[in-house]
């Protein structure tokens, strides 16, 4: 995500860094390469221009100048000022009677029947009772991927009626008969400047009444999106966005463009296809994933929500106590592979997503497969104990695990390194965050 756009913005500030002190012609030059890489990156112009201008009247201040390191001060104010232009974070307004209504709409494509499925999903997590509701009736089997998605989530989804303002009223009566506290409406894509579904559209809002009318685009569109969230908001009235496929998007204009040019708020991004993968919005750990920086609270977050912290707490104690084998090892790497992508996982720890790193996701996702195929191709013998393992195991292992006896060579030493160096620490009184166990 934002992947150019981070390489080209941290090239420039490495070479504005080394410099010692900063002249208002240093802070021109970097700040004429931020330009150029916001354009290319699909960034309004508009808010390019606006953006710069505020960087610019802090960068050549007294503050930068008297600063220890001018360079790292700048990079503070772009980091500022983005968090700025982003915008304070939308959230959802579940406030009024129940059951309150929100309505999702946007072009065909755009991700909505997914994105319903995942926002219920979220709800119900949070302990709502949710309603999902099959309101696009014009593309094929819209209805019957929101009911496989519904049951997946174990979310009920309203099917009855023959006209979306017919099925949106319905299904708010049949909520609040059921005791449901969230009706989520899947409407059926179209254009902004198409008047008679727009019209349809109005219909829908004024007979359901929702708390939230919230425009699902697609955020590789670029500034289409904008035009697109400008056109629906004049129409319906937007309270919010939700961008999707933010994770294919390697420009990210549109996600710092949305705010600045509608006035919408953005409440959420859609990560990828699974029905988990939508974040609430949060402009500062956005800024700093554009800026390299990585998401720490993001990585923390995906941590505690696909992580068991007992067998988390357990491995610790085996790792520190010296008893941590190789089937230890494949059920912790079983339980990081739930956590996402390694590519997205490594984009999230600060310095591992910028150019200087080349790190190549393709190939980490390799390694990841050829460790557990590795492990999977030994006996449950040799995974405790892998000194057993001699010249005739280790060639059935690598043949068995499409590797060579030179990997296999090299994850047991990894492995028995691994296992040294925390048995040390661990016996080591007073070592931060790690006491000792035993």
């Amino acid at each position: 995500m934002f992947q150019n756009l981070s390489d080209k913005l941290q090239t420039t500030f490495d070479n504005l860094t080394r410099r010692g002190r900063l002249s208002e012609a240093d802070v021109d030059l970097a700040l004429r390469e931020v330009r150029l890489a916001l354009l290319e990156a699909d960034v309004h112009f508009s808010v390019v221009k606006s953006f710069l201008d505020r960087v610019r009247a802090r960068a050549i201040g007294g503050d930068v100048s008297r600063a220890l390191n001018p360079g790292q001060q700048v990079v503070k104010i772009v980091n500022e000022e983005l968090i700025a232009t982003l915008g304070e974070p939308g959230r959802l307004n579940l406030k009024g009677p129940q059951p309150r209504v929100i309505m999702l709409v946007g072009l065909q494509g755009s991700g909505k029947t997914t994105t319903a499925a995942k926002l219920a999903g979220k709800l119900r997590q949070q302990g709502e009772r949710v309603l999902l509701v099959a309101a696009d009736l014009q593309r094929p089997a819209a209805v019957q991927q929101l009911q496989t998605l519904g049951a997946a989530i174990d979310v009920p989804v309203f099917t009855a009626g023959s006209k979306p303002p017919d099925v949106a009223a319905q299904a708010v009566a049949a909520g609040e008969k059921q005791g449901k506290t969230v009706v989520i409406l899947d409407t059926a894509g179209r254009l902004q400047i198409d008047d008679t579904l727009m019209d349809e559209l109005t219909a829908i809002r004024d007979r359901a009444k929702p708390v939230e009318v919230l425009l699902v685009a697609d955020a590789m569109t670029g500034q289409e999106a904008v035009r697109i969230a400008e056109g629906f908001h004049k129409k319906v009235g937007l309270t919010g966005l939700i961008l999707t496929k933010v994770d294919g998007d390697a420009r990210g204009g549109a996600a710092i463009s949305m705010r600045s040019v509608t006035g919408v708020p953005i409440k959420f991004l859609g990560l990828g296809e699974k029905t988990d993968a939508l974040e609430s919005f949060d402009p500062g750990r956005l800024a700093s994933r554009i800026l390299g920086m990585g998401d720490i609270l993001g990585l923390i977050e995906k941590a505690e929500a696909n992580l068991d912290r007992e067998d988390a707490q357990a491995a610790a104690e085996k790792l520190v106590s010296g008893s941590f084998t190789l089937e230890d090892f494949l059920t912790q790497l079983k339980q990081v592979k739930k956590m996402g992508p390694i590519g997205q996982l490594l984009g999230m720890i600060p310095g591992l997503s910028g150019p200087k790193m080349q790190i190549d996701e393709q190939e980490a996702e390799k390694q990841f497969q050829r460790t557990e195929a590795i492990i999977n191709s030994m006996t449950p013998r040799e995974r405790r104990n892998p000194d057993v393992l001699n010249g005739s195991r280790k060639r059935r292992v690598a043949a068995g695990s499409g590797t060579t006896v030179y990997e296999v060579n090299q994850l047991v030493k990894q492995f028995k390194d691994m296992q040294k160096m925390m048995k040390q620490l661990g016996s080591r009184k007073g070592f931060p965050g790690l006491p000792r166990m035993r």
